[in-house]
């Protein structure tokens, strides 16, 4: 079967418990196909942060199954996970970048992790400041930026490797209406050249700007498929 058929990502009856805890994660069963884009939504504490932590190899489930990328990461060896995560981007919410490092430098880090020659960084790097709008601040390190600042930058990083899933989280909530627009338009632009995105957020305005956006819900660590298109691939306009 082909990616388009059985899904880049794939949970089964998948749950997630912390400790003896009670699972903060109950039953998830989803496929993710190529090409798409999704919104993750839910209010807060109702497991977007947990879920997406299992999505980007942070996090193992408790029970169930979970494909990605045609394996099953739950029994991949250890070794063989920077693979996988190099095939993703992720924007955190809490930013995550280097502190040591300039703006630039973040944003070079997944080129520079991939090889890219550092002849042939200097380019693409400044381009994707540019847009998202720190041309003058590649220089600065993250302690100098504002929250919105590093957000952009954590964004830049994320998507400059044009990565085969994109998974962010509250990727919006640091930056102002418009930036938040121009950001949502880069996140379409990459899911055009065939990035897979997930975008989680509690910002319901922001499922108004991508109208063909496929939406799940999370609550209390369950899930639901408002769009009713997560298990199978979507329809084609000819209906094959």
């Amino acid at each position: 079967m082909s990616a388009a058929e059985t899904g880049i990502v794939r949970f089964d009856n998948v749950g997630l418990r912390y400790g003896t805890e009670k699972e903060v994660l109950s039953n998830i069963s989803f496929t993710l196909f190529p090409g798409r884009f999704y919104f993750l939504t839910g209010a807060s504490g109702a497991g977007k942060t947990s879920l997406l932590r299992l999505l980007y190899l942070a996090q193992r489930p408790s029970r169930g199954a979970v494909q990605m990328f045609g394996s099953d990461v739950i029994t991949l060896p250890r070794a063989s996970l920077p693979a996988f995560r190099r095939r993703m981007g992720v924007v955190f919410q809490d930013f995550r970048l280097v502190e040591h490092l300039s703006a630039f430098d973040n944003v070079a880090l997944p080129l520079r992790v991939a090889g890219v020659p550092e002849a042939e960084l200097a380019e693409p790097v400044n381009d994707m400041l540019e847009w998202v709008g720190l041309a003058q601040r590649a220089a600065a390190r993250p302690a100098s930026l504002s929250g919105g600042e590093q957000q952009r930058v954590g964004i830049a990083r994320a998507v400059i490797n044009r990565p085969e899933i994109l998974i962010a989280d509250e990727p919006t909530g640091n930056v102002d209406p418009d930036m938040a627009t121009k950001l949502i338009r880069l996140f379409e632009a990459l899911n055009r050249l065939g990035t897979t995105v997930l975008v989680a957020t509690h910002d319901m305005q922001l499922l108004r700007k991508v109208p063909d956006s496929l939406i799940m819900r999370l609550d209390r660590g369950t899930l639901s498929d408002p769009t009713g298109a997560l298990r199978y691939p979507p329809r084609t306009e000819s209906g094959a």
